[in-house]
């Protein structure tokens, strides 16, 4: 049985809206709305756990798009990404067998994504959506000069959904102290962390995340467009 949780606990400060960044409109929807819509023509999941900002769980309640197939449970998130996915996989039941991870700011992901995360699973702890780094990469030294020209061979963009065999990303968090809840920007860098596989998966389409004003126009055409 497949869950997936969404994060939507995010402030969107960057986006100057004044409101939670899942709850703001993109292409017509609360951005919350696509990947739910999405989530929802996975007939593997059997729900959705969403990690709402605390206090705007109402808000968030009200973004749900109506005649959702999966269940939808909302919970208060936490003060970062990873400790508002701790609060999130409490809510999951204990008969999960797998566990994706998507972040609500993402909302061109496609089904086919998390349907190939979740397969990846038969062989793997992990597998998240990612995508080879096409740029020329420089590091910086203190002055912000470049150091020296990073080698992007080999080099992925991380994404996500991320999912994971239930009981790996339950002791990954078990396990975790508070440093590691609040410096780890991923699920994948705390399973990798204690020695498990993490599988990258090709996204292939866009799935970039919603952070800027402009990122949001760009999501909002390729919508329209139909991703």
């Amino acid at each position: 049985m497949d869950y997936v949780i969404v994060v939507a606990a995010g402030s969107g400060e960057r986006l100057g809206a004044g409101i939670p960044k899942a709850l703001v409109e993109i292409g017509g929807a609360p951005m919350l709305a696509w990947s739910l819509r999405t989530i929802d023509r996975c007939a593997r999941v059997r729900g959705v756990v969403i990690a709402a900002p605390a206090g705007h769980e109402d808000a968030i309640r009200q973004a749900i798009p109506i005649g959702l197939r999966v269940s939808v449970t909302i919970v208060a998130g936490g003060s970062s990404r990873q400790r508002s996915v701790r609060a999130a996989l409490a809510a999951v039941p204990d008969d999960a067998t797998a566990v994706a991870v998507h972040d609500a700011a993402r909302p061109l992901v496609t089904a086919a994504v998390f349907d190939a995360v979740f397969d990846a699973l038969a062989e793997v702890a992990g597998a998240m959506a990612a995508s080879p780094v096409a740029d020329t990469l420089k590091r910086a030294d203190e002055h912000g000069a470049i150091a020296h020209t990073v080698d992007r061979a080999g080099l992925w963009r991380a994404e996500t959904p991320q999912a994971f065999r239930a009981d790996v990303l339950r002791s990954a968090f078990a396990d975790a102290d508070d440093d590691e809840l609040d410096r780890s920007t991923d699920d994948a860098s705390m399973v990798e962390a204690r020695g498990a596989t993490v599988l990258l998966i090709d996204s292939r389409t866009p799935n970039l995340k919603v952070t800027t004003p402009a990122d949001a126009v760009i999501a909002a055409s390729l919508l329209r467009m139909g991703g």
